[in-house]
């Protein structure tokens, strides 16, 4: 085992200067043989703390998989192997969720990687399968865990767990604190960090009173009034997301929808659109209040209640991350009264009633269809588009490379080029559909 363990250049590549006082504290209660129980709010960091524990358990020559983290959504089995590709350990992960094509994963399970990130019923499939050989792994990392018995895989995580018979160590992540752990856990002693109380977040509360038949002009009014800052809008429903989203298009305000029911790729494409500002409004169900760590997301919209306390927090959580500050604004009629866990006493949202409807971002969002598997990467696609389309580096914003296809932010008044030019292409000798993104 690693007898000394020094993380700073894994933060330097994530482009942090130092370690939070939770990630440095995390780490140094730590050690071989523990298990450790992480509650901090969301947006604190709590991905980098657990995935420089696992680095510092590692043993310095272990071929196979070392490591197995598990997540209750696919979009944080998918920003846990982005954070880790980010600290450059020169070690492999490979990521296994529902949605993704068995036969990728399985290819990429051939070759053990050191780490395994992914969701209950993917990671329990390839167990069953034989894909991933259990004996190794000593370090189990459960993100979220409340989530994951909320979302009913209680049966399938006691699978993984009862097969996991070589595990020393286990870390727990969580927002709120955990009252208790069940049995199959087989973790009699652990020890609890709680960091709750500990906000690194300034954020401010209000509410926005609407009467019962002009909601939805309501928001139009408060989406107005923000103006072009990010916004997420919460629903509890996903038909209520896509009729919100059509009344927001139809009174030109761009918005993007995000739910459960969508296919994987159309929801990439929203968060792509809302990660790199082509759009900024999105409009999502409790699905995007855990997972998504976009930067930047200014203001977070109750448009319906949560329905617990629980709900509320993981979905505030999306503003306010790594000690940036953000708006939170509550929906309610006069007519239904604010759930116990909700303030009493909040300010009133103050409404501009003669401010326009929010101008389109500068940037829009094409679609490339070459990815990761076309040995394709970022500086190709920024390559190509400075070379073929002659745009200079600050007219090409985020680019996202995924397994068969990537996004490129590019500045809305570049787009022209698609018309001429943007037909049969070829980036590394492979003929590509580049289109704006739907």
């Amino acid at each position: 085992m690693v007898t000394t363990f020094d993380p700073s250049q894994f933060i330097k590549n994530l482009g942090f200067t130092g370690l939070t006082a939770m990630q440095a504290e995390s780490l140094s209660h730590f050690d071989s043989g523990k298990n450790v129980i992480i509650s901090s709010p969301t947006g604190s960091g709590k991905t980098v703390a657990f995935l420089l524990m696992c680095l510092k358990v590692l043993p310095a020559k272990h071929k196979g998989t070392h490591a197995l983290i598990i997540t209750p959504t696919r979009e944080l089995a998918l920003q846990v192997t982005e954070v880790f590709r980010s600290m450059k350990t020169g070690l492999k992960v490979t990521t296994c969720y529902g949605g993704h094509k068995r036969e990728i994963e399985e290819n990429n399970l051939i070759d053990a990687p050191s780490l395994i990130v992914g969701t209950p019923g993917r990671i329990g499939d390839h167990i069953r399968r034989g894909n991933i050989t259990t004996e190794g792994i000593n370090t189990l990392v459960l993100d979220e865990f409340d989530k994951s018995l909320e979302l009913g895989f209680e049966e399938e995580m006691k699978f993984i767990i009862d097969r996991l018979t070589t595990i020393h160590n286990r870390i727990l992540t969580s927002a709120t604190p955990l009252e208790s752990l069940p049995a199959f856990l087989k973790a009699d002693e652990i020890e609890k960090l709680n960091f709750t109380s500990e906000q690194p977040v300034s954020t401010a509360l209000s509410i926005s009173p609407y009467h019962i038949d002009e909601k939805d002009r309501c928001l139009f009014r408060i989406l107005s009034t923000i103006g072009n800052k990010r916004t997420i809008i919460f629903t509890n429903e996903k038909d209520t997301v896509k009729r919100l989203s059509r009344f927001l298009t139809s009174h030109k305000i761009p918005a993007v929808s995000y739910h459960g029911s969508m296919e994987q790729k159309d929801r990439e494409v929203s968060i792509a659109k809302f990660r790199n500002a082509s759009v900024l409004f999105l409009v999502t169900t409790d699905l995007a209040s855990r997972g998504l760590d976009i930067p930047n997301v200014r203001y977070i919209i109750h448009y319906d209640l949560p329905e617990t306390e629980q709900a509320f927090i993981h979905r505030n959580g999306r503003t306010a991350r790594m000690e940036a500050s953000g708006d939170i604004i509550v929906m309610v009629s006069s007519a239904k009264q604010l759930p116990s866990f909700i303030p009493t006493g909040i300010p009133e949202f103050s409404l501009d009633l003669t401010a326009e409807t929010p101008d389109k971002t500068e940037w829009s969002t094409l679609y490339i269809s070459a990815g990761k598997k076309d040995k394709i990467n970022k500086i190709d696609l920024a390559g190509f588009l400075m070379q073929k389309a002659g745009m200079k580096k600050e007219d090409i914003g985020l680019i996202e490379v995924k397994d068969f296809y990537s996004f490129a932010a590019i500045r809305r008044s570049k787009m022209n080029w698609l018309i001429g030019q943007g037909k049969n292409q070829k980036i590394k000798n492979k003929k590509v559909i580049i289109e704006v993104a739907k």
